[in-house]
């Protein structure tokens, strides 16, 4: 990574190191915590108010996002879920709501400050099914084939190395897995000089990618059926978007056809006497009953 990569990284550690005390002092007031994000384009308001009413104050305080991912992600009653720069935890409280008992909500962020306060948020709720994992975006520390759904919410355009986003939510989704997320996207006739002059990197805009350049850079990755619909303007010829896309399953994935379904089951050695789960937290029957494949017996 580069000196400036380096540098940007960390410009945005700290503003959202910054945020997350400042909800958490916030909470310690007579009044309870303050909105960090009063722009009506990002923050709490995007999301419904059966919805806010129902999470942690302090949750609703740090969302910093520009929409809802879980609102468009359709999850499902079981599934494994994962929020790429989780800040407070918004979206991984509301996500383990939607997948049950039975599913898991996984929150990935890279600031101490940020992992700390959804963690208490996440204990305010009673919320059993979720885990906050810290790292960057770029290197997600998780097993591969092991996710149903990505969700992110105004992050991606945050980091300094959107291929590899893009490379390891890959990764990390097994096939016929999705992406759900939430993201400012520039119009295809802006430079990056004018992307720049439109916002600072840590607000979300200077660092987003057009339409056709989100587009190119989910496929190139290997996802299918990209759909990006804009949602509402942030700036100038700058939007708040709904990205989704899909991992295509093993069936239409080329290559060999045994790890093919080794990677479908979300074993290896599927089918044989030395199948073992990729994600060492389920059984052989769990991954493959979640798998929706073939490979059963």
């Amino acid at each position: 990574m580069s000196e400036q990569s380096t540098d940007l990284r960390e410009t945005v550690r700290q503003r959202y190191a910054a945020a997350a005390v400042k909800v958490t002092e916030g909470g310690t007031a007579c009044c309870g915590p303050q909105p960090v994000e009063v722009d009506e384009n990002f923050g709490s308001t995007l999301y419904a108010a059966d919805e806010r009413d129902t999470l942690p104050a302090e949750a609703v305080a740090a969302s910093l996002g520009c929409g809802n991912p879980t609102a468009v992600a359709e999850l499902r009653e079981g599934e494994r879920v994962l929020d790429l720069g989780s800040g407070g935890g918004i979206d991984v409280l509301l996500s383990a709501r939607r997948v049950g008992p039975t599913g898991k909500a996984y929150g990935l962020d890279m600031t101490d400050e940020m992992l700390a306060l959804a963690l208490a948020n996440a204990e305010r709720a009673g919320a059993t099914n979720v885990e906050f994992l810290k790292g960057t975006i770029e290197a997600v520390p998780l097993p591969a084939n092991t996710i149903d759904v990505v969700i992110s919410n105004c992050v991606i355009n945050l980091s300094v190395d959107k291929a590899a986003v893009f490379a390891e939510t890959f990764r990390v989704l097994k096939p016929g897995g999705r992406i759900g997320v939430s993201d400012v996207v520039a119009d295809d006739a802006l430079t990056s000089e004018q992307r720049a002059e439109r916002g600072d990197y840590v607000g979300c805009i200077a660092g987003a990618l057009s339409f056709a350049e989100y587009r190119a850079g989910l496929e190139a990755a290997g996802f299918t059926g990209v759909e990006i619909t804009p949602t509402h303007p942030v700036g100038d010829g700058m939007h708040s978007a709904l990205v989704r896309a899909v991992k295509p399953s093993v069936a239409d994935e080329p290559g060999d056809s045994a790890g093919a379904t080794d990677a479908c089951c979300g074993v290896t050695a599927c089918c044989t006497s030395d199948e073992r789960t990729t994600d060492p937290s389920t059984t052989v029957a769990e991954a493959k009953a979640a798998s929706g494949c073939g490979c059963q017996n």
